[in-house]
């Protein structure tokens, strides 16, 4: 593998110039002195921002229908009315289709992913044919993708999916999903003991759709938390949406909080649309592993995404209200060493020793880079430049 120089350019967090080393796929140096590597590839990027990859912690890739043809959004604008539609039009438009996946993927190198979380419909009707499809796509794209086996219509309400989720884990695939234990399943605790066991017996990572907003959201966090310490999973627990943080008083957001950050639970937002955003300063400030992503990118749940996790960053910081430069590089945090904490990747940032997973940006500032989320100068992924 040939040596990468990338000189001049400003690492975030260093605050001065300055070259960075790639080595065997792994960062070997970094330098606010010239450093010398003959026969190196080198990248003149000064005064450009350099960046952690960027990490897709939530997307839906099966439903996507993106680079097909333009499909208008029908369903209305309820829960069941995004559920059916999702249902009813799946067959007409191939859904899942793999040469759909495999064009976001590509997009979202393109834009600096190297990173990507994915939660796969796992039901009786689909069977794992979404699985598969991510599967086949993703084995041709330089993009790491995990999936997670997502019961998108309930555990206990739809039967036959708990046994499903499982065999998909004997696949390999690398979590399992829940979702709403009590506003789908209304059962919580059946639900939990599924979705926690499962996660323990195949030493899995968990991913828990929360939309349950208000006192019962924050009570099924409470039990979220609980489970973790007790199963010792502490690390490898997210909750995605977790509207509930964004409702509550700020008191039991403190509590919630504290509880998260010791239980070891991420907290994984997509801030779409107008539903609540959790508090991400406030999490941060306790500790707790907060990322982010699209959710859903063109799909029949809706018409938006484009797969560019800076212009994520930024939809995260607007719906937080943050204007201070500080506040903003939280967001970016979020779409970078956030995510790769909350999908347990190790070894993952700009220092010595890291993977070289790395993106450059013209931008002066990490807050800039959200807010203008300008075009991509250079990625690399494991050591080796993809796009430049």
């Amino acid at each position: 593998m040939t040596d990468v120089l990338l000189r001049g350019g400003l690492p975030w967090g260093l605050g001065a110039p300055a070259d960075i080393l790639v080595r065997a796929g792994r960062v070997e140096r970094v330098s606010t002195g010239p450093i010398a590597a003959p026969g190196a590839q080198v990248f003149d990027v000064a005064g450009q921002l350099v960046l952690p990859g960027l990490v897709e912690a939530h997307c839906h890739l099966d439903k996507t229908l993106y680079g097909g043809p333009w499909v208008p959004h029908s369903a209305d604008d309820t829960l069941a009315g995004r559920i059916a539609n999702d249902l009813g039009r799946r067959a007409e438009l191939g859904v899942p289709s793999v040469p759909r996946i495999a064009a976001l993927l590509e997009r979202m190198s393109r834009a600096g992913t190297t990173h990507v979380r994915t939660h796969t419909d796992i039901d009786p009707a689909a069977g794992l044919r979404g699985v598969e499809a991510v599967r086949e796509a993703a084995a041709s794209s330089p993009v790491d993708v995990r999936q997670v086996a997502f019961p998108q219509h309930g555990v206990l309400t739809n039967r036959g999916t708990a046994e499903l989720l499982e065999e998909a884990l004997k696949s390999g695939v690398e979590a399992v999903g829940g979702l709403d234990p009590a506003g789908i399943d209304r059962d919580p605790v059946r639900h939990l003991d599924i979705v926690f066991g499962l996660a323990a017996r195949y030493g899995t990572h968990l991913d828990i759709h929360l939309h349950d907003g208000g006192s019962l959201g924050g009570w099924e966090l409470e039990l979220i938390i609980e489970r973790t310490r007790v199963l010792g999973l502490g690390g490898r627990v997210a909750v995605s949406h977790a509207y509930a943080l964004g409702q509550l008083d700020d008191a039991h957001q403190d509590r919630l909080a504290e509880a998260l950050a010791e239980a070891g639970v991420a907290v994984i937002t997509a801030a779409v649309y107008d539903f609540p955003v959790p508090p991400v300063k406030k999490l941060r400030a306790a500790g707790v592993t907060v990322a982010c992503g699209h959710d859903g990118i063109r799909d029949l749940w809706g018409p938006y995404g484009s797969g560019d996790m800076l212009e994520r960053a930024m939809h995260v910081a607007y719906r937080s209200t943050f204007r201070r430069d500080d506040d903003i590089e939280l967001a970016l945090e979020a779409a970078t060493v956030g995510g790769a904490r909350a999908l347990g990747l190790d070894d993952y940032g700009l220092a010595p020793g890291d993977r070289a997973d790395l993106v450059v940006v013209p931008a002066g500032s990490p807050a800039e880079a959200v807010v203008v989320h300008p075009a991509r100068t250079l990625v690399m992924k494991d050591g080796v430049v993809l796009h430049n």
